[in-house]
């Protein structure tokens, strides 16, 4: 409550009013959107129906390159977002007007954003040995983290420690999220009552800060908890994971004739929740083969990720089993299966215990975070795999420090040809090495964040640049 009527009160020193002529503006505001320190809606009312932008950039910086607004269009009322903004910094910024490919820039203004409230400060603390090994495209780019518990946090940070966005939602956790194509924020939300990476609702946020989804459990034929990736695909439909269940007998290995099996799928709906197509891991794998069901019946196969192949069809990882799986994006068949006792051999000594954020990498190899739970290592594994001949090669092998393993979560991204950016959850930690896994640069945060996902200044761009 306190915080709340700060908000208010700051908004209130922070908004002002104007009158102008020439340039067909007849009032402008200027406050925070949506109660964030870090973005600053212009409110613009005009004499007639134009397009609307604003130019925007810190006034004391003589060589700063001005910001730009996306456009509001023919319209006499407008709100502009202005999300790349510094906390405690003072601002130059323009209105511009364009009517019949004619613009008419007003004045020159000024606004100070505000200081970042206690709650928000020292949330990150990054080090590197020599700046000069930091590659630029992490110098350009942010990194996305998530507070998976109430009140939920989504956080981009760069690669100083500094928080550039952030939303949060009350009651609810980011559990999971996701960077989209389309320059958005996709995301499972879930109560701190629901288990690390399930939920029960999706949000996706624009990068203003704007809701353009929000789906709650028990909309449309959204009636399952859902957990640990959330994807679009290429029609804009959403792509989860699922916690299935099936009821068996299991009282002749110890069990009830009416036990429970939870066991996960996948889904996918439209944007109204409309189950769109549904595939269980039921439908490829007897339980029963699984000589420890009674103690892996409450959460039998953990599928934990879940991603794209080149082809379009699925990869998914399940922690319990320890392998990953291809999936046929229509049929449901399985493909071929790489791990443990699966279809496509491991290469002698590269085994891994665990994986976690599987995905094609940009040199169109599988890439996963290795928790390592055999060896008490985490690292980051890359292979070449050969489908007509059902083998795999290594590609890539990263070894964290030990004083950084992590049994559980994790993500490791290549950001380049030659570094990495790995994710230890439960240490608190995101680290860039090289492929040798020698660390450049360490980002300790206050939260155990699930991944810590890259974003380039490309999808960025043009609300935010680093």
């Amino acid at each position: 409550m306190k915080y709340f009527l700060k908000s208010i009160i700051l908004l209130c020193l922070l908004s002002f009013y104007g009158c102008y002529n020439g340039d067909g503006i007849k009032e402008i505001k200027v406050g925070l959107h949506n109660n964030n320190e870090l973005k600053i809606q212009i409110d613009v009312s005009t004499n007639s129906d134009v397009d609307i932008y604003v130019k925007y950039w810190p006034n004391k910086i003589a060589d700063s390159t001005k910001e730009i607004t996306s456009v509001s269009r023919h319209k006499s009322h407008h709100r502009l977002i202005l999300c790349n903004i510094m906390p405690k910094t003072s601002y130059a910024y323009q209105v511009v007007a364009v009517k019949n490919g004619i613009e008419k820039p007003s004045k020159t203004y000024t606004f100070e954003s505000h200081e970042l409230p206690e709650w928000l400060k020292d949330q990150f603390k990054a080090k590197s040995a020599d700046d000069k090994l930091i590659p630029k495209e992490l110098k350009n780019g942010l990194i996305l983290v998530n507070k998976r518990y109430s009140p939920g946090m989504a956080y981009l940070v760069d690669y100083k420690g500094r928080l550039r966005w952030y939303h949060m939602v009350d009651n609810v956790g980011f559990k999971v999220i996701n960077f989209t194509k389309d320059k958005t924020l996709l995301s499972i939300l879930g109560g701190n009552d629901e288990p690390t990476s399930y939920g029960s609702q999706i949000l996706e946020l624009s990068l203003e800060g704007d809701t353009l989804l929000h789906l709650k459990k028990g909309q449309g034929d959204f009636k399952q908890t859902i957990h640990h990736e959330i994807l679009k695909n290429q029609k804009g439909e959403l792509v989860t994971l699922f916690v299935d269940q099936k009821i068996t007998d299991l009282s002749h290995i110890g069990g009830s004739k009416q036990d429970t099996i939870n066991g996960d799928g996948i889904l996918v709906m439209d944007k109204k929740g409309k189950q769109v197509w549904k595939w269980s891991v039921f439908d490829s794998l007897d339980p029963l083969s699984d000589k420890s069901l009674l103690k892996t019946k409450k959460d039998w196969m953990h599928a934990n990720s879940l991603n794209y192949d080149k082809d379009g069809n699925y990869i998914i990882s399940f922690y319990n089993n320890g392998q990953i799986w291809k999936i046929d994006a229509k049929t449901g068949i399985i493909i071929w299966k790489f791990g443990k006792g699966g279809s496509i051999k491991i290469p002698v000594n590269t085994s891994f215990s665990q994986a976690h954020a599987v995905h094609i990498n940009a040199e169109g190899n599988l890439m996963f975070f290795d928790n390592g739970i055999e060896k008490h290592q985490s690292g980051a594994y890359a292979f070449k795999i050969n489908e007509q001949t059902q083998s795999a090669s290594l590609d890539m092998h990263i070894q964290l420090p030990q004083q950084i393993y992590n049994d559980r979560m994790g993500s490791a991204y290549m950001i380049n040809k030659d570094n990495i950016l790995c994710c230890s959850s439960k240490r608190h930690i995101v680290v860039l090495t090289n492929r040798k896994g020698v660390l450049l640069w360490t980002l300790e945060a206050s939260v155990p964040a699930y991944r810590g996902i890259f974003v380039t200044s490309d999808q960025l761009s043009p609300y935010l640049k680093p």
